[in-house]
């Protein structure tokens, strides 16, 4: 439980480094107010936190989040962070068990105050927290190349081998949306076939890891 007047801890979980390392970087100026003190990648959280922040960045989502084996004790609050903020999914979320759900579009200041609120037993939906015009914010593969977060994603799960259906099922997207996403990734990294894709993105940061990063950390109260 996040105990007044002491940064809430943080863990964030995805299996793409690049996308925990871009969450930290974005909550990093609100170091005194929310401390990640463990990134995860394709592993389960070790470190006693207050709130697991999941980013959902080639992951399973809504129902299909697995949210007991985020922690062991099940003590800390989840947040599931992504893009997609269909109602259904988040209601899907919530009641399996998370305590927030962001959209992407969120600023670092407005997740770093989302987090605290959950820490301190709020439950929140993308509609109480950001503005839903704003960039998404973080980091994910082949940004630099131009492609956004949903191209990107679906590219991650062409590289997991998913067939296009399975694609949709998985991101609650449907396969014509896929398909759009699709070429248009292929378009921006000069693929033109899956098997291209592939090699591509595999060497571009797209593999998942199995990395753990613990954060030092101050003297903890809640230590002592």
């Amino acid at each position: 439980m996040a105990v007044v007047g002491v940064p809430v801890r943080v863990a964030i979980v995805n299996d793409h480094p690049i996308v925990v390392a871009g969450v930290a970087a974005v909550l990093e100026p609100y170091a005194d107010r929310v401390r990640v003190v463990e990134i995860v990648t394709g592993a389960e959280v070790r470190s006693e936190v207050d709130v697991v922040l999941y980013d959902t960045f080639g992951q399973a989502q809504g129902d299909g989040v697995d949210l007991p084996t985020l922690v062991d004790d099940g003590r800390a609050r989840v947040v599931v962070f992504s893009w997609n903020t269909e109602p259904d999914l988040v209601e899907r979320a919530l009641a399996r068990g998370a305590s927030g759900y962001l959209s992407k579009q969120v600023t670092g200041q407005e997740m770093a105050w989302a987090l605290q609120q959950v820490a301190a037993g709020a439950e929140l939906r993308p509609q109480d927290v950001g503005d839903s015009s704003l960039p998404e914010v973080g980091a994910w593969p082949g940004r630099d190349r131009g492609l956004t977060a949903r191209e990107a994603e679906v590219l991650a799960l062409i590289c997991a081998g998913l067939t296009n259906q399975e694609i949709a099922e998985r991101t609650y997207l449907s396969i014509n949306s896929v398909k759009t996403y699709i070429r248009t990734a292929y378009r921006k990294i000069g693929a033109g076939s899956r098997s291209q894709a592939v090699a591509w993105a595999m060497q571009h940061g797209f593999r998942p890891e199995r990395v753990r990063v613990l954060r030092p950390t101050e003297q903890d109260p809640r230590s002592g």
